[in-house]
């Protein structure tokens, strides 16, 4: 599920998911999460602005610090929009933790890296993500950090 995205003036539209789309949360962790009113990944980074924001809803949770940073790294990459829920997961896994660093990379290197991940992980090369697509995430990165 998709809830409405947030605008930027002259930039990207982010967008907000259901913290159920998020992957790595179990099913356990996202009804604590909704308990404390955190429903979707804006919800999410709203309640993880800083350190001491994510130690305590990890407190709250039960939860090492780790996990509550993975979330907040994969809500952040899932904002934009041609990224979403369905490659913030491959990002991480590639070492990207956040649209400020995927900004830095150059496209050719990224995908390199990404393809090499996938035929590692998956033994196939062809769910890699395409250079275009690569681009289209650093563009909406860029963007976004501005």
């Amino acid at each position: 599920m998709v809830f409405e995205p947030l605008r930027i003036p002259n930039s990207i539209r982010l967008q907000n998911w259901a913290i159920e789309q998020l992957p790595g949360i179990s099913d356990e962790h996202q009804q604590q999460l909704n308990i404390l009113n955190i429903f979707t990944t804006f919800d999410l980074l709203n309640a993880t602005r800083t350190q001491s924001a994510r130690l305590k809803l990890a407190q709250q949770l039960n939860s090492h610090i780790k996990y509550v940073n993975k979330w907040t790294a994969l809500a952040q990459l899932a904002c934009l929009p041609s990224v979403g829920c369905k490659y913030c997961g491959l990002l991480l896994h590639a070492g990207i933790s956040s649209p400020q660093q995927l900004a830095l990379l150059p496209v050719a290197q990224l995908h390199s890296q990404l393809k090499r991940l996938q035929i590692k992980l998956m033994q196939r090369a062809d769910l890699s993500p395409d250079t275009a697509q690569v681009s289209q995430w650093i563009t909406e990165a860029k963007q976004l950090c501005r």
